[in-house]
């Protein structure tokens, strides 16, 4: 793991390569120093992969190569002393050129009409789109052994490339470290008298990284579209769903603590961040609501806390329990000293309520309650209140409604049961319609389902497919 530590050491370096300044050659000249050429070369293709990961492997390995040969030229004691930045600069420029071999971001071009440092530093500043749905499948023990028997070099950049473009949003420590275990298996295993049983061994050895891993880039995907407030209120929402017995001084410092680990430990590179962070957490969860609920309970007997973390964050949303309707924040609530109370106990008060997905939720209650503060800033906040209220109401009512209609029955069967269930209330609402045309009618509705109507949907994808579905469905 030292070895790891002193690659992470090169993260923030391998960045800075874009940038084109002597203080930035020199760390960089350092690390390539520290680490060697092959190591320096297989951060690069991890952190490349991570930051373009719609990009191809041919792209992306192209990038890398120019990187490192630049990086390998520039640094050598007889190098010209404005090779550095001569070479990130034709490095930039041949991004900007329409047959470039490398990774394009959304913004390149914008990038594009600019020059010099600030061309760049615009290119560094470029983050492609989260990679919300991983394809990742590893291959066979037998396939793993003779792509690596045949090429070792290739697969290994394969196998970093195609992880992480898939996992790219966990830690970067994580990713790091799991690759470089991985690869050491695949190395040993594939080299052993009897492969078979030691690629179990070592499994089992690397399946705490490996879910760590994995789990961390599903909470930090999340983390990565909502940002901190709305990642706060996201938390709140799926614990009020699946425990809404709970009470919300139960349920609202688990948000807050799993919040703040998130905006600590997705962009931290401490080797331990998470796998400190992580179990603590799990402990506080079960402290304050296996009680609460069986299946939580079930899931804090779980053996270890990464378990136990999987279990809770699968664990779906109960159904909701008889309770009066849940009323809107008053002036008076929301433009006193006690604004934030105010809207947390209104969201999670509807969210126990109401069974459709923290997607549709967040992403009606956001701009809901911050309709409700603009109000506090206006001159007769009471007067518009009253204003807002009702067309809110209105509003909120109809989405959910819409929703649920959405996801009808889609958590509570299989999803073969689902369509066929569907196939019988979009026929009884659609006599007129073809057979044909009802069947595409069920594809696209149901693969709607399968992305966005589950309590963990990627918010990114979900936010434009909900729009659409919603302008569907209130014209139809």
């Amino acid at each position: 793991m030292k070895r790891i530590l002193v690659l992470l050491l090169a993260a923030a370096f391998v960045h800075t390569l874009e940038r084109g300044r002597d203080y930035e050659k020199d760390k960089v000249c350092k690390e390539l120093s520290n680490l060697g050429k092959d190591d320096f070369t297989s951060l690069s293709m991890v952190l490349y992969s991570r930051k373009f990961p719609s990009g191809t492997f041919e792209q992306v390995s192209h990038l890398v190569k120019e990187v490192v040969s630049l990086t390998e030229a520039c640094c050598a004691e007889e190098a010209d002393p404005d090779c550095y930045d001569n070479r990130t600069s034709a490095l930039s420029a041949k991004s900007c050129e329409s047959d470039a071999p490398f990774p394009v971001h959304p913004g390149t071009a914008e990038c594009c009409t600019q020059e010099g440092l600030e061309r760049k530093l615009c290119m560094a500043s470029l983050k492609h789109r989260p990679q919300e749905f991983p394809t990742y499948v590893e291959p066979t023990n037998d396939e793993i052994c003779e792509a690596f028997r045949k090429d070792p070099k290739g697969f290994a950049n394969q196998f970093m490339y195609d992880y992480s473009i898939n996992y790219g949003q966990a830690p970067l420590p994580l990713l790091v470290g799991y690759t470089k275990s991985y690869l050491s298996m695949v190395g040993s295993c594939c080299t052993s008298s009897s492969p078979t049983v030691c690629f179990l061994k070592e499994r089992l050895q690397i399946k705490h990284l490996s879910l760590l891993t994995i789990m961390s880039n599903r909470i930090c995907s999340q983390y990565a579209a909502y940002r901190k407030e709305k990642s706060r209120l996201s938390h709140l929402i799926k614990l009020a769903q699946k425990v809404p017995t709970a009470d919300l001084e139960d349920v609202l410092p688990l948000a807050e603590d799993v919040t703040t680990i998130l905006s600590k430990c997705c962009e931290s590179t401490s080797e331990d961040c998470m796998a400190k962070e992580l179990p603590e957490h799990t402990i506080k969860i079960c402290d304050n609501l296996s009680t609460k609920n069986s299946k939580f309970n079930d899931c804090c007997q779980e053996k270890t806390p990464m378990d136990i973390f999987m279990c809770i964050y699968f664990t779906p949303a109960a159904q909701p329990p008889e309770l009066p309707e849940v009323e809107m924040p008053t002036n008076k609530d929301m433009c006193g000293n006690g604004n934030t109370k105010a809207t947390d106990k209104y969201a999670f008060e509807l969210s126990r309520r109401t069974h459709i997905p923290e997607v549709f939720l967040s992403k009606i209650l956001a701009p809901t309650l911050k309709s409700l503060a603009d109000c506090c800033d206006s001159e007769d906040s009471a007067a518009c209140f009253n204003a807002k209220v009702p067309q809110l109401k209105k509003e909120l009512s109809s989405f959910i409604e819409k929703g649920q209609e959405l996801c009808e029955d889609y958590s509570e069967n299989t999803f073969t049961e689902y369509k066929k269930k569907l196939a019988e209330r979009l026929k009884a609402k659609l006599p007129d319609a073809t057979a044909t045309e009802l069947e595409g009618l069920v594809d696209k509705r149901s693969d709607f389902a399968s992305k966005c109507c589950s309590l963990n949907s990627p918010p990114l994808y979900c936010d434009s497919e909900i729009d659409a579905e919603m302008k569907n469905t209130l014209q139809s």
